[in-house]
């Protein structure tokens, strides 16, 4: 009978591969760990090894093409075998439609269950909350009621950590915590059972054994997924062949005690005087494989004075990703391949900055650091270059006549961006309290999503780190980002003198989409004046 052979997951990150080159042609025979083709992965290009014996009755992806993983790659079967019913699209239609059919009754059998458990009286199921307009999931950070206490409606039940802050959640029903459904430090979907509120002494297990994830919405807990590929064919059933490569070491022989190797590795072992019977195997059920022989190091056992021996143990430790994390990953990987940036490097003279900033701090309760000077800056400049204060849309461009700017703060899960609404109508001081306001809001997560939402422009510094310079990725939907750097003291050239001054270098990023090269130039022209001459900004 006929075998599928799909894009086997040669990675633990490969989603599709390319065929590099095909070591087999239609009608050629193929014995079990024949070289069948060389397949390039998002790591590196791999040969992929035939787990079947037959003839290659049928190639699904050329040399040069690109397919997802598990598409149809090749067939192997008998000579002269009908394989027309595995290429026509029936087969794959009747198993989505037997899908569809098989999710249409445990569907249907959820919201039985569902519609089976009836809410005993004045009993409250509370489910996991959407906290922000792209959450969607949280986890519980701390829970603030335990089981048996009362609660009061305003009482606040748990502490949510979501993609974007820690928030606290209060309890809009009055009663007794009945049931906890999630543990501090466990995760779920938005909807998900979170806490039964109801009276004293309710029997709630039926509620909360029936309730699952989703239930709001009549999902099955664990429901199948079809995938569709096209043009690619891919079948599902009736066959299942163990085609993909899993790399997975194991010991290198079954349970007869025989060695199971590929042909090239024990050609390449005999070569290298190597004992197969020593090799893992990543191969499929421990084969041992070409990339098994190339990256064999012998035991240490009987090592020759002076050869050089690793003794280091690999170690290291697995930290869950945060929703903060997810998020932060899941926006600038949108925003890095979907606005096309550019950058614009300047550097500016830093003396009369120095000397007016320690001017300014000599007024009694009075102190701005160079960052708040730059948010002012930048917010005068962008209300003369509305073009850089603007926002991409598909069917249009947003010029803010309004400046909110954004200041990122680095806190222990990654990044926040607090904003200062309005700043080219506050002064100097507003500002310095403002960002030291947010600040300490952000490391002790405490910041609203009001005060994270609305910017029209991004400022990230890591001049207080000691970084001369760096690009940063678009705060989206911004259309541009200043990179602020440290402030160095170096000779600089002045009146045709060689002199020492202070200087610090910024970075731009920008959207080409909003912002044409002219138009970021003349906004950081104007930003120079007002850095450089930091008295204009008073004026």
């Amino acid at each position: 009978m006929a075998e599928v052979i799909n894009m086997p997951r040669l990675s633990d990150t490969m989603e599709e591969g390319t065929v590099a080159a095909w070591l087999k042609k239609v009608g050629d025979k193929v014995e079990e760990g024949d070289i069948l083709a060389e397949i390039e992965t998002d790591k590196a290009t791999m040969e992929f090894e035939s787990f079947n014996e037959g003839t290659l009755l049928h190639i699904g992806i050329q040399e040069g093409e690109s397919a997802k993983v598990d598409s149809l790659l090749a067939i192997i079967g008998e000579e002269g075998e009908d394989i027309s019913a595995l290429l026509s699209g029936g087969t794959v239609d009747d198993t989505s439609s037997a899908v569809d059919e098989s999710e249409e009754s445990l569907t249907s059998s959820e919201t039985e269950a569902s519609a089976a458990v009836d809410l005993p009286e004045d009993v409250i199921v509370v489910t996991m909350p959407r906290l922000s307009d792209t959450m969607e999931e949280g986890t519980v950070a701390t829970w603030l009621k335990k089981v048996g206490e009362e609660v009061e409606e305003g009482d606040i039940l748990a502490e949510i950590e979501t993609d974007k802050a820690t928030m606290e959640f209060e309890s809009f029903q009055s009663g007794t915590l009945l049931h906890i459904g999630l543990q501090e430090g466990e995760s779920a979907k938005v909807d998900a059972l979170l806490a039964i509120i109801g009276p004293t002494g309710t029997d709630v297990s039926a509620v909360a054994s029936n309730f699952k994830v989703g239930a709001a919405e009549s999902k099955p807990e664990a429901k199948p997924e079809p995938k569709v590929e096209a043009p690619k064919v891919e079948v599902k059933a009736p066959v299942a062949s163990p085609t993909a490569a899993v790399i997975k070491p194991v010991a290198a022989s079954n349970a007869n005690g025989r060695v199971i190797a590929s042909p090239l590795a024990k050609k390449m072992a005999e070569e290298k005087g190597i004992n197969l019977s020593q090799v893992p195997g990543t191969g499929e059920n421990g084969r041992i494989i070409k990339r098994d022989i190339e990256n064999y190091t012998p035991a240490t056992q009987g090592v020759s004075v002076g050869k050089f021996v690793p003794t280091g143990v690999e170690d290291f430790d697995e930290v869950p990703n945060s929703n903060m994390r997810k998020a932060i990953a899941k926006n600038l990987a949108k925003s890095k391949f979907t606005a096309p940036h550019y950058y614009l490097n300047v550097e500016f003279d830093m003396d009369n900055a120095i000397a007016f900033r320690a001017q300014y701090n000599s007024i009694p309760d009075t102190k701005i650091s160079f960052n708040d000077m730059i948010v002012k800056a930048c917010a005068l400049a962008l209300k003369q270059h509305p073009q850089v204060n603007s926002q991409w849309f598909d069917d249009r461009m947003k010029l803010n006549n309004h400046v909110h700017i954004g200041v990122a703060v680095a806190v222990p899960d990654g990044l926040v961006v607090p904003v200062v609404k309005f700043a080219n109508e506050q002064s100097l001081t507003q500002i310095g309290a403002a960002v030291k306001d947010y600040a300490g809001k952000a490391r002790n997560k405490k910041l609203t999503l009001d005060e994270m939402e609305g910017s029209t422009f991004t400022i990230s510094n890591l001049g207080m780190f000691g970084i001369e310079s760096f690009t940063s990725i678009i705060n989206q939907p911004n259309s541009a980002i200043l990179s602020v750097g440290a402030i160095v003291s170096k000779p600089v050239v002045k009146n045709g003198q060689v002199v020492p001054g202070n200087t610090m270098k910024l970075t731009m990023a920008c959207d080409h989409r909003t912002v044409d090269g002219a138009t970021g130039a003349q906004f950081l022209q104007t930003l120079k004046g007002y850095i450089e001459n930091p008295v204009t900004m008073l004026v």
